[in-house]
Parts: C-alpha cells; sequence; structure tokens
C-alpha cells in the first residue's frame, strides 16, 4: 500500500509543519505504511564509519571523519511478502540542512547501501536516502531473484519508488517541513533508475541527473556478453599489443578532427576508421592484424546483431576506446542474469547463448521489470521535471551509442529539440569511461548544474569539466549538448576552455 494521505495526516499531528527539528530517536516511532524503522541514531560529527563485508578504502574513511553530525534512521520497507528492501536516510542539523532532498542510486545488481553517495549529499547539506533495493549482494550476482519474482520488481522499479516516499516522510517528520525540491544523482544502475523514475513516477524528482545508465537492461546483457562471443575462439583473440596498434591507427586517424590532438577523440561519430589500413600483407606478426582479427573488431564496434534478421541488439565499441576492450570470460552481470533470471538454471554456460530466439526471450520474461526505454517523458515534463543525461564515450561496459539513440527517441516523441531542449539534455563525455576515468573531462558537478537548471531557469548550454593525474587538474574543456560537440577555435591555448566552441558537427561538415 503507498504511503498516502492518511499516513501524512498522521505525520502532520505528531510533527507540526511549524515545530523545530525533532530530535533523532523521536524517528523510530514514526509508523509508515508497510514499513519498520529499525534504528534512529544521532550521529556526531566525523564519528561515522559503514558496516561492510569488507573495510572501505582509507580514504573513503577519512571522508566519512569529515562528515557534519547528522540524524542517521534505518528502516525496512516490504510492499510484497517476499520484500525485504532495507533504506537509509541521512539528515543534516536543521541549521546545516539545505531544505533540500538528494536520493543517491546504485551499481549493477545492487545489494548494500551507497553509503559514498550518501557522506557526499550529506556533505553538501542535503537531506539525503539510499537502498539496497531488497537484497544483499555485491552488485554482481543476481541469484537473489532466482525463483523471487517480488525481488526482482523491487530492484527494477518498486525500491527506489517507495524508498523516496518513505524518505520524504521521515524528513517531513524530523525537521517539520518537507523538502522544497527534491533530486536523484546516479550512474550506470542508478542511472536507470533516474530514468525509471522519470518515466515511472514522474512526480517523485524535480531534477534528475542520470549517466551511462543500464536502462535497456535486457538487451544491455547481449551488448556486455557480445565481447566474449566474438573473441572466445582463437583466431579471433586480440592481443594487448595489438590492441595498443589499434588505438594508435584510431587515434592517428581521427584525433585531431577537434583541431586539437590530445590523445582525445570528441566526436567519435566522425571518426570512419576502417581497420582493414591494419590487416596482414604477409605472416601474422605484431604490427598487424590477421583477416579474421580485422573482421573481430568491425563485430566489436558494430555490436550485437540479430543473426537471422540482421537487427541491431545493442550498440558496439566506439573509436577511442580500444585499450578497455575486454572478452572472455564475461563479467558476473550478465552471466547471473542468464542463469537466474531468464533460464533459471544454476549451471548454464555462457558459451550457449543465442543471440536470435534468448532476445526475445529477454524481453518478454524481465524487459517490463527491468527495461527503463519509454520515450514518452510528457508526465515528467508537465511536472516540470528536469532530466541531465551523460554519458563517456569510451564507456566499454555499456555502450554509449544507446544513450544516443533513447536520446534521439526521446527527440522524435516529445516534438524535436525545440521542444524537449527545455526539460532534457544529453552530454557525451569524450574519452571518459564507464561513469568515471580514462583520459577524457571525467570530473564536473552534476547536481550543481542540474540545480541551476531547476531553480535558477539555467539550462546547461555548455558545462566545464576537467580531468586529474594523481589529484592534480590536467585538462579542462567544455561538454557540450549533443550534438553539439567542442572545437578548438584555431588560436589560444588548447588547455583554455574558453578556446572551444561548441559547433554541430553536421553545420560545420566535421562528422
Amino acid at each position: 500500500m503507498p504511503i498516502g494521505s492518511l499516513a501524512l495526516l498522521a505525520i502532520a499531528a505528531l510533527f507540526p509543519a511549524t515545530a523545530a527539528a525533532a530530535p533523532c530517536d523521536s524517528m523510530a516511532r514514526l509508523a509508515l505504511p508497510n514499513t519498520v524503522i529499525t534504528s534512529a541514531d544521532a550521529i556526531a560529527a566525523g564519528s561515522f564509519t559503514p558496516l561492510g563485508r569488507q573495510p572501505p578504502p582509507a580514504q573513503l574513511l577519512q571522508n566519512f571523519k569529515n562528515l557534519p553530525a547528522f540524524c542517521r534512521v534505518a528502516a525496512i520497507i516490504k510492499p510484497s511478502r517476499d520484500s525485504d528492501i532495507k533504506i537509509e536516510v541521512w539528515m543534516p542539523q536543521a541549521s546545516g540542512w539545505n531544505g533540500k532532498f538528494l536520493a543517491v542510486g546504485n551499481g549493477g545488481w545492487a545489494g548494500t547501501i551507497n553509503y559514498r553517495g550518501l557522506a557526499e549529499s550529506l556533505r553538501l547539506g542535503y537531506a539525503t536516502a539510499s537502498t539496497d533495493t531488497g537484497h544483499t549482494g555485491d552488485g554482481g550476482d543476481a541469484s537473489f531473484a532466482f525463483n523471487h519474482s517480488e525481488k526482482l520488481i523491487d530492484l527494477g522499479y518498486r525500491s527506489i519508488h517507495v524508498m523516496t516516499l518513505a524518505a520524504k516522510e521521515v524528513i517531513a517528520a524530523f525537521y517539520g517541513s518537507r523538502p522544497r525540491l527534491s533530486y536523484w544523482n546516479g550512474c550506470s544502475t542508478g542511472g536507470k533508475q533516474g530514468l525509471t523514475e522519470a518515466q515511472r513516477f514522474p512526480d517523485d524528482y524535480n531534477g534528475i541527473v542520470e549517466g551511462d545508465p543500464a536502462a535497456f537492461w535486457t538487451h544491455l546483457m547481449f551488448g556486455v556478453m557480445w565481447p566474449s562471443m566474438v573473441l572466445k575462439d582463437t583466431a579471433n583473440s586480440i592481443s594487448s599489443t595489438k590492441l595498443k596498434l589499434l588505438h594508435k591507427a584510431v587515434m592517428d586517424a581521427c584525433d585531431k578532427l577537434d583541431g586539437v590532438q590530445d590523445g582525445i577523440i570528441e566526436n567519435p561519430d566522425a571518426c570512419h576508421f576502417d581497420p582493414k589500413v591494419l590487416e596482414c600483407k604477409g605472416s601474422d606478426t605484431s604490427a598487424c592484424l590477421t583477416a579474421t582479427q580485422v573482421e573481430a573488431v568491425r563485430k566489436l564496434c558494430d555490436g550485437p546483431k540479430n543473426p537471422r534478421t540482421g537487427q541491431t541488439i545493442f550498440p558496439g565499441f566506439e573509436p577511442g576506446s580500444e585499450l578497455s576492450w575486454h572478452g572472455p570470460p564475461p563479467i558476473s552481470i550478465p552471466v547471473t542474469f542468464f542463469k537466474f533470471v531468464l533460464f533459471k538454471n544454476p549451471e548454464w554456460q555462457w558459451q550457449t547463448l543465442n543471440f536470435d530466439r534468448d532476445v526475445e526471450l529477454a524481453d518478454h520474461a524481465a524487459g517490463s521489470i527491468l527495461n527503463a526505454v519509454d520515450p514518452n517523458l510528457e508526465p515528467f515534463r508537465a511536472h516540470n521535471g528536469k532530466l541531465l543525461m551523460y554519458h563517456g564515450w569510451n564507456d566499454t561496459i555499456i555502450a554509449p551509442g544507446e544513450s544516443v539513440d533513447y536520446f534521439n527517441r526521446v527527440l522524435e516523441n516529445m516534438g524535436g529539440a525545440p521542444k524537449t531542449n527545455d526539460f532534457v539534455r544529453l552530454f557525451m563525455i569524450p574519452g571518459m569511461g564507464h561513469c568515471r576515468g580514462g583520459p577524457g573531462p571525467d570530473t564536473f558537478d552534476k547536481v550543481e548544474v542540474l540545480e541551476k537548471w531547476v531553480e535558477q531557469g539555467i539550462a546547461p548550454d555548455r558545462i566545464i569539466a576537467s580531468h586529474r593525474s594523481e589529484g592534480v587538474v590536467d585538462l579542462t574543456r567544455p561538454l557540450c549538448p549533443y550534438p553539439e560537440v567542442a572545437h578548438w577555435k584555431a588560436s589560444g591555448s588548447t588547455t583554455d576552455p574558453a578556446n572551444f566552441a561548441c559547433v554541430n558537427p553536421k553545420e560545420q561538415g566535421i562528422e
């Protein structure tokens, strides 16, 4: 049963809107539907240490020591008989609260509270929340869903929504007033969770940051399996030496397309590199690719296709990402999907995957639960919501082309760019890997950009991002709203973002 008007009236009676912040331990008495508050503790500044199966890194522990005092509320929500959704709500002391709510997402198959995200949000003055999505795990294992359909639903969409509703009521009870604005921040699975909220529960958040989203989950599972399927045969395998050879050739051909040679391909769509130029003229050596290796490279870049119809199942690797390519064995996230969710056979072997019949089977079995690909965002727009999308072009886990495809479907569905730019924008980040890392500018204040858009009406026409090496900024560049790309103005320092313009590659003839 959702948290509704009766619960709101009960909370209002206990904690009037005009009241000062309630004692933290009084949150233990809060009654919410299908919810048990398991603890409500006042945490002194710098005293929090997360519990887990493994000790957190020393740097993360130091970050926790820098946290302000806060009220930590833990709860379990059971919207179904088989649900066990753990959540935590962290709230800074009333004097340090900015009046807003910022929830944070998960990675992989989730299974843990995102303490790092909670800490970062709390430090910025937000009341914040996270959930394990209904099970305990390491993020790489889907065995929790084996014959537990309700737990799969919890992970797919239900847990984030009920966490959001419960967190808002806890916040209202603690401060005596509801958050004036609510934001979401997540990448990978967290990005999918953000899109799920925008599509299914458009009134939950005023602004959503979603990065590198695992949105087309059922097809993504085939996309992540594809490199292992292509490279499992010895003749197709490509050594690290040959990947470096391939990467150099790609960079030599495409690095300068933005006017600057800097080890980053600004616009992979404009890179039309043909790996055949590296094909061996004679015997196989480390300085060339065999004909079968050339074909393997093409398959990896094209992504998986239905062998019967030729239809694309999921996009492939992008030019410039070669040094991060991976092959067999496949990572556990898709393998456990096929074992425990699709085939319900713990002994299933990944080499038997069929890219024809199994795709339709996956869509039918789990698509309505796990996918977040509905391009109709009209209810979210009607709520005056803002959606900030981003994806790294060097992402070799979730192919960046999927974000481009989804964004284009939104444009088509919502009436084109002029009607959509006021509430949704996509920023493709050159050289960035999965959510972070890589040679590109992978660091920018996503939440601040979103806040300015929601609260001040300042839409992001360009975002200044940076890259660090050993803690020192060594690159600063503008990120441009897709389809625009950053192009050097041919004068001034290439380390100064002011010397780059955001241009449409079609209009400039550089695609």
